[in-house]
């Protein structure tokens, strides 16, 4: 989105789009750089000539020079800040904004003149249906997904028991207290008047992110708590919160508008953007500010009309629904993995992209001892990580251990050819392939028949992605087979797979080999057209799964060899499979299946099951309620072009494009050898 798009003057007037600045900052941090010029703006030292700009931070203490220099050439003033849905640290921690509010009439913190942003709330209709059902939406999202300003919190952190008072604190100094014509007084003046109209109740003074991450000062101390007043330094969800106040004081923070949008109508001692438009009580009005809007028409101009916003992942300008989806990704991977992890079980080759994977604070520690490493863990408080295949009953000595395996989108090129993963599962309960117990998957399925529109609607988009463009778990690039010589008739797709394969081991019973699925399919469907698909890892002589062929050519009527298992699908009229993967991918492609074990897809009713599906799956989701459990809840992505977590959109943009890491030198190496010594392949896929 550019600044024509935006309706402002800035994008309108100027005929030169240069910007001149005075600010560090704008050189040395690339982010900030690159989202001026997706937005038109050319960054440029020295002195502005007549049409050009002079740009500067905010209000901060350089902005001066700016100021000095714009009042000398008679230069318009263009203002950057941080938008409100910045990244999961802190500036000060190192990453870069997903947003910035370029305003070319003031700051959306300076009450002394009129802002942009409260221009467009002032005079904006703000009643489009569309705008305001996006901005309903991107608030439910925000909220359930606990996205802030910045997001290094843990949103299973308990907050205190309610009701109590919030009084929200902030940086001492910052330039939104001064410009919102308020002081360190100001929050003395709050704090009492907090006490004065609850005597009663509990206060909590919840400090501002910054201060808990030790980079700057606050207006409260722990010379402020007493017997009615204890302040709040951990990092708690600030929505939770919210929820658990009966009454919330702020001077002029951005909790303070997450206030609003919780249902608050929160005591204003400053005069920030969101005062002033009927849902905040304010001791010190800004009188020009008389209209009266919804959550919803303050939502819209803040979050989606008025922020320039940033994709990083595909390096463009975008809406505020993509910064959601990746805030989403970026906030629960430091979430999960900021206290680091003790991990076990895990081959030699994976331990590189797994510490990329999963890195946040602390490097990854490898032990591939189970009682050690499961001590270890404990010892030092991290989570114990293992993979799901190499569990053993030692690693649940102190703690239940976290199980990892590959998600359903995985790579193009298979796992055995030791391809780094796009998606990994992280599951706390079990594991998705084993039926015996409930695993975290489960639980997404049987909530997912709960889930909000928008969620559905996102759902349905990525399904027609996947399958329009084919995209599966492995993508290998494997020719359609040509289907022409066949009878006419009844074509059933059967795919085979490892047989020592633990979703076989535990999710099958009386058919648990390819020679005993492709009979029953068989007898069940004697004039039926029967296309076997062998295992890729079973054709490369890697695994175990061979079916011989004289038992081939008696039960199958083609067998696809090294063939397109998408182009497959969409050529069969039904799915005959133990606990395949690629009977959820036909499932997505509409494609009826039948299951003889009890794959996590099995038992919600969207197939037809011949084997035992637990009797704990009675859920009645959809099909695009379990898209959206299997391919956007459970599964973590990782975007390897800029090493960082992302949205499933992303991993399949990297799919589509072919733009994703191939094995390295070593691995490939590795890779021929067990093509080579298949029989021994066991010795180095440790």
């Amino acid at each position: 989105m550019d600044l024509d798009l935006k309706n402002t003057d800035a994008a309108r007037e100027p005929t030169s789009r240069r910007l001149y600045v005075y600010n560090g900052g704008f050189l040395t941090q690339p982010r900030i750089r690159r989202i001026l010029d997706l937005a038109g703006w050319d960054i440029q030292l020295g002195l502005p000539k007549e049409g050009d700009w002079v740009g500067t931070w905010g209000k901060s203490p350089t902005s001066g020079r700016g100021e000095k220099v714009s009042n000398w050439k008679n230069s318009p003033v263009l203002r950057v800040e941080d938008a409100f849905l910045r990244s999961v640290l802190p500036g000060r921690g190192g990453e870069g904004p997903l947003g910035l509010m370029l305003d070319d009439l003031g700051m959306h913190f300076d009450s002394s003149t009129p802002s942009r942003l409260e221009t467009i709330l002032a005079t904006d209709p703000l009643d489009n249906s569309a705008l305001l059902n996006r901005a309903r939406d991107a608030m439910a999202r925000i909220q359930a997904a606990h996205l802030s300003k910045y997001n290094a919190f843990d949103p299973a952190l308990p907050p205190p028991t309610a009701p109590y008072v919030l009084v929200i604190d902030q940086t001492y100094g910052d330039a939104s207290v001064a410009h919102s014509g308020a002081s360190e007084a100001r929050f003395r003046e709050m704090l009492v008047e907090a006490r004065l109209s609850h005597p009663h109740d509990r206060i909590y003074i919840k400090s501002h992110p910054e201060t808990q991450h030790g980079h700057r000062g606050g207006y409260y101390g722990v010379e402020d708590e007493n017997d009615q007043v204890t302040l709040i330094t951990d990092p708690i969800s600030p929505w939770e919160l919210l929820a658990g106040a009966k009454a919330v004081y702020t001077v002029s923070s951005g909790m303070g508008f997450e206030a609003v949008l919780a249902g608050h109508k929160p005591r204003v001692f400053g005069q920030p953007f969101y005062a002033g438009w009927g849902l905040t009580e304010d001791e010190h009005p800004v009188d020009r500010r008389q209209r009266k809007l919804t959550r919803a028409q303050l939502f819209a101009a803040a979050m989606i009309l008025f922020p320039t916003w940033y994709d990083p992942h595909r390096d463009q300008l975008c809406e505020l629904e993509t910064v959601i989806d990746m805030l989403e990704a970026r906030s629960r991977a430091w979430r999960e993995d900021h206290r680091g992890y003790v991990a076990t079980g895990m081959r030699l080759w994976k331990r590189k992209p797994l510490a990329q994977f999963f890195h946040a604070n602390h490097a990854m520690i490898f032990d591939d001892r189970p009682e050690r490493a499961a001590k270890g863990a404990y010892d030092i408080a991290r989570p114990l990580m293992v993979w799901a295949g190499k569990e053993r009953p030692e690693h649940s000595t102190h703690t239940p251990p976290l199980r990892i395996e590959d998600g359903f989108l995985r790579s193009r090129g298979l796992g055995a050819a030791l391809t780094p993963p796009l998606s990994l599962v992280r599951d706390d309960l079990g594991i998705y392939y084993d039926p015996t117990r409930e695993s975290r998957l489960e639980r997404f399925i049987a909530a997912s028949p709960n889930l909000p529109t928008q969620a559905h609607v996102r759902a349905d988009r990525l399904i027609t992605r996947l399958t329009q463009q084919r995209i599966g778990k492995y993508n290998l690039a494997c020719a359609a087979p040509d289907l022409s010589h066949l009878p006419k008739g009844k074509r059933i797709l059967v795919p085979g797979q490892v047989e020592d394969d633990a979703s076989i081991q535990l999710g099958t019973t009386e058919v648990s080999t390819n020679l005993a699925l492709l009979q029953r399919t068989r007898a069940d469907n004697p004039n039926a057209v029967i296309i076997y698909k062998p295992h890729p890892d079973v054709e490369a002589g890697l695994r175990d799964g061979q079916v011989a062929p004289e038992d081939l050519a008696n039960l199958a009527d083609f067998v696809a060899h090294d063939a397109d298992h998408m182009a497959l699908i969409g050529d069969v009229d039904e799915v005959w499979t133990m606990t395949s993967t690629l009977g959820f991918e036909a499932l997505i492609r509409k494609v009826p299946v039948t299951c003889l074990g009890a794959p996590f897809y099995a038992g919600w009713g969207l197939t037809r099951d011949l084997g035992q599906v637990p009797a704990r799956r009675h859920a009645r989701p959809s099909l695009t309620a379990l898209v959206h459990a299997t391919l956007l809840d459970y599964p973590r992505y990782f975007d390897p072009k800029i090493n960082a977590a992302c949205p499933v959109e992303v991993v399949v943009d990297r799919l589509v494009a072919g733009d994703v890491p191939a094995p390295g030198r070593a691995n490939r190496i590795l890779a021929k050898l067990q093509g080579i010594f298949a029989s021994y392949a066991h010795l180095w896929r440790r």
